[in-house]
């Protein structure tokens, strides 16, 4: 198994990274809580990562901390959700907001998030629970989720950018007309990819 990755950024393409260690270049899948974190392009990363092997692929998903793998896989232990819903529902809140939907059984919120229908909100906070019980917020993940994005690419254009983001919000399960109206609803002169993503996934939930 693939527990850690540590080497350099060489792309960037929300919500995938690309990171070359001993001359191997690794595709890791990150939630974008995880993903703003990142060091630019060029930088030296180090990533937890989860790996799950199917008959039709090998996948790679990333975390900035243990605590963030280890949440990431306590979630993908419920009935009926797997490793993309589970990328999913740590992109569109953070570790601490999802503890906390769980604790106050917060069904509605749950709901908003991509593939997450009323029966598995409810088959999330039945079976987490339990296993939540203990984990304060400071204990599950780093402070620095809402953190500014960083901007590795800001020569980008706006058009570009846009496009980059709906293509992000498509790869965590939104469908294509909700990921393209709320872009263009949130949407400011200036912004980079991974800004427009985060107020799109604010804005969602």
């Amino acid at each position: 198994m693939i527990g850690r990755l540590r080497g350099t950024l060489i792309e960037k393409q929300p919500p995938e990274l690309l990171i070359e260690v001993g001359g191997i270049g690794y595709e890791v899948q990150m939630p974008m809580s995880c993903f703003y974190e990142l060091p630019n392009i060029g930088e030296e990363a180090i990533i937890y990562t989860h790996f799950v092997v199917r008959e039709d692929a090998q996948l790679l998903y990333g975390f900035n901390t243990v605590s963030e793998r280890a949440l990431f896989r306590e979630v993908i232990k419920a009935n009926g959700v797997g490793p993309k819903m589970g990328l999913g529902i740590l992109s569109g809140m953070t570790a601490s907001q999802f503890v906390s939907c769980v604790e106050r059984e917060d069904i509605s919120t749950l709901v908003k998030l991509p593939g997450v229908g009323k029966k598995t909100a409810e088959r999330l906070v039945v079976e987490m629970k339990d296993r939540l019980k203990g984990w304060g917020a400071g204990d599950l993940f780093t402070p620095a989720t809402d953190a500014a994005p960083i901007d590795s690419r800001p020569n980008v254009q706006e058009q570009g950018a846009e496009d980059e983001a709906v293509s992000a919000l498509l790869s965590l399960g939104y469908k294509a007309p909700q990921a393209a109206k709320v872009v263009s609803q949130v949407a400011k002169p200036g912004m980079t990819s991974e800004q427009l993503i985060r107020e799109a996934l604010k804005s969602m939930v």
